[in-house]
């Protein structure tokens, strides 16, 4: 009677195996490669046939010629993409505090004659520590040490981060933003 039983439970689990564990996703990743290349190819950008960065995934940029994106708490390294996920810090947590205490003194060393407030994206990591975009607040913010730095007029700046400002999706959906990498590379376009 037990062989009766384990022999169509093995057919089954081979078949919802097959099925699910290879079929599925091949037929998934077939339409998404047809409809949505870029995107199924992770959105990489390619400078001289070599990926340099992704749309979708934040960089850390730390010299003062770029504009800096929101921190990343992921593990071991930043923009970790195996390791998606916020710190998972409350607001109370003196860890949080602290953290944001030394991002806000290294944006002010960064660029000490700044005395605007410094946007909260600039000093707190998103719910996935991967977020490549910034508020056009943020980057505005940091538009005066990149001009400096790269002896350009901040009006040359500020148009660069009007011109890559992304708007809300669908009309509604979300807010303006700027994707980091995309303005980063505009400017080093520029100059």
């Amino acid at each position: 009677m037990t062989t009766k039983l384990i022999r169509p439970a093995l057919v089954l689990f081979a078949a919802l195996t097959l099925i699910t564990g290879v079929l599925y996703p091949l037929a998934v990743t077939g339409v998404a490669q047809a409809a949505f290349p870029a995107q199924a190819a992770g959105s990489l950008v390619m400078r001289d046939g070599k990926a340099i960065g992704s749309t979708l995934i934040g960089q850390a940029f730390s010299d003062p010629k770029h504009f800096w994106g929101r921190p990343s708490a992921t593990s071991p390294m930043a923009y970790n993409a195996g390791a998606s996920g916020g710190s998972n810090q409350g607001p109370l947590n003196p860890a949080l505090a602290d953290a944001v205490k030394g991002r806000i003194e290294a944006l002010r060393a960064a660029d000490p004659g700044n005395t605007a407030p410094v946007p909260v994206d600039l000093v707190t990591a998103s719910a996935s520590g991967l977020d490549p975009h910034i508020t056009p607040a943020a980057a505005r913010y940091q538009a005066a040490r990149v001009a400096r730095v790269r002896g350009v007029s901040p009006d040359s700046v500020e148009q660069l981060i009007a011109r890559n400002t992304e708007g809300v999706s669908m009309g509604w959906l979300g807010e303006p933003r700027v994707n980091v990498l995309a303005l980063n590379l505009a400017l080093d376009a520029k100059n």
